[in-house]
């Protein structure tokens, strides 16, 4: 049965459908097979889901050839998650990226540029599905090298130095990356991630398997931006195409948290890794510094592109609390807060996008009065910048909410000293473009229409998804318990 191989296709389609754009001549065939195959990849990451909530972990070889000699899918709630947050986003800003992406790239460009953009949702998809290291690091290594293609093919000449730096920081921690996995399997001559989980409390306490987790991590670091190591992501974001910074800035990130979370919970184990190794300490010093620090950076960009990148590290740090918790509920609000920042950093950048469509600059002294002369797509940034504050009713109040839950659970108030300082210091440099919009006055000598409906749609459907899932926490509350519980329970 054709259920039984879905999470084969989940890879393979997006796979194949990559270099079939480049067959394709026509701009708008190309675009049309990039958002067929991300609903076709939504579909089937729903379904997924729905299994995995039904039957529990699924566990799927191919050929038949069972690890560690053959290659395994083991997808459980926790990847499954990733799977569908991945394969929505991609299909919402894909069907904003028409009109967007023909604005910004040449019509013979586009081919290269869809092309680009499936093979980077392969690689975010392979990464969150298999369950073998080296394959890991393979799909890391195509979703990294076609977001590089992504980034550099902006209008703005600074985009090729931004995707150079991107290049040059993932080679970094690619490198880290692959020189751990590969101390693993010389010490344990495995590299099934459950294979590695089983053999690696045997040889704990050797130095290769502290060298190879301190590889990981830093590696692991880099690709999640995490502060000090996040210089490349603020060029990256805000000179990349309008289309891709939304697509990465809700993605990209996310996967290489799962990454860290599947390595720490699920291969090295909470005990070794949290605690053996002081990592736990490291990271709340490292997430609390990037809320603080990285948020009050925020205030001073010109550019809300820039400014929005930055806030972006800052809910980074947001994640890596919730990991330094190291309890359930703070697994919970790490993994709730996946979801719910996809939504409002998709938001934020969609309407940026529509933003700059229309009066080609995402400069903040040419705000001046878009409130009304675009009300529909400042209504959508004022939504987003709502969840991102934490105002209650929206998503990102749920996310916070929760991380403070788990920190009065743990007694670590300065952690609560910290998310306060965060939402305050988001307040300001949200309040900047607000005011500029609505206070600024309105500027009659230019008068500005509405972005297309091609492109409003898309960026309200994320929008409303922030007031929905703010009021609405069944299912992504549900969903993040149950992956937190299970990946604490297998570290």
């Amino acid at each position: 049965m054709i259920i039984t191989q879905l999470p084969a296709l989940q890879v393979v389609i997006p796979l194949i459908a990559a270099p079939l754009c480049l067959l394709l001549y026509r701009p708008l065939a190309t675009w049309l097979l990039t958002v067929v195959t991300s609903a076709t990849a939504m579909l089937i990451s729903g379904l997924i889901l729905a299994q995995v909530l039904d039957q529990g972990v699924i566990d799927y070889t191919f050929g038949g050839w069972a690890a560690p000699f053959g290659i395994a899918y083991r997808i459980d709630l926790v990847n499954a998650y990733v799977l569908m947050i991945v394969s929505t986003i991609s299909t919402i800003v894909s069907v904003f990226a028409r009109v967007s992406v023909a604005s910004e790239i040449e019509a013979h460009n586009q081919g290269i540029f869809y092309t680009a953009w499936l093979l980077c949702l392969t690689g975010l998809l392979g990464i969150a599905i298999t369950g073998d290291a080296f394959n890991l690091f393979v799909f890391l290594e195509i979703s990294s090298l076609s977001s590089y293609v992504l980034i550099a093919m902006g209008n703005d000449r600074r985009s090729l130095t931004a995707a150079f730096q991107y290049l040059i920081m993932g080679t970094i921690g690619a490198t880290f990356i692959l020189i751990g996995i590969g101390l693993l399997y010389a010490l344990t001559g495995t590299l099934n991630m459950l294979d590695l989980a089983e053999r690696i409390p045997e040889v704990a306490n050797t130095r290769t398997a502290r060298a190879g987790f301190a590889f990981l991590t830093v590696g692991i670091g880099l690709k999640i931006a995490l502060f000090p190591l996040h210089l490349w992501l603020p060029n990256a974001y805000a000179y990349a195409p309008s289309a891709v910074s939304a697509f990465l800035a809700a993605t990209a990130t996310k996967v290489a948290v799962y990454v860290l979370l599947r390595f720490i919970f699920s291969v090295f184990g909470k005990d070794f890794a949290l605690d053996t190794m002081p990592l736990a300490l490291g990271l709340a010093i490292l997430g609390s510094s990037a809320v603080i620090f990285a948020s009050a950076i925020a205030i001073f960009q010109d550019n809300i592109k820039r400014m929005l990148a930055y806030s972006s590290v800052a809910q980074i740090g947001y994640l890596i609390l919730g990991v330094s918790l190291v309890s359930p509920a703070g697994l919970t609000a790490t993994i709730l807060h996946l979801f719910n920042h996809a939504l409002m950093k998709g938001a934020l950048f969609l309407a940026l996008g529509c933003i700059a469509w229309r009066i080609g600059s995402s400069r903040l002294g040419d705000f001046k009065g878009l409130g009304y002369r675009m009300p529909w797509t400042m209504g959508v940034f004022l939504i987003g910048s709502l969840s991102l504050v934490g105002i209650p009713m929206t998503a990102g109040f749920i996310s916070k909410w929760y991380l403070v839950l788990a920190a009065l659970e743990r007694g670590w108030w300065p952690v609560l000293v910290v998310i306060l300082a965060g939402s305050l210091l988001a307040v300001i440099y949200v309040w900047r473009v607000i005011e500029s919009a609505y206070l600024g006055g309105k500027d009659n000598e230019a008068q500005v229409g509405e972005a297309p409906l091609s492109m409003l749609i898309p960026a309200w459907i994320l929008a409303l998804a922030n007031l929905y899932f703010g009021v609405s926490t069944d299912l992504s509350v549900g969903v993040a318990t149950e992956a937190a519980t299970t990946l604490f329970g297998a570290g």
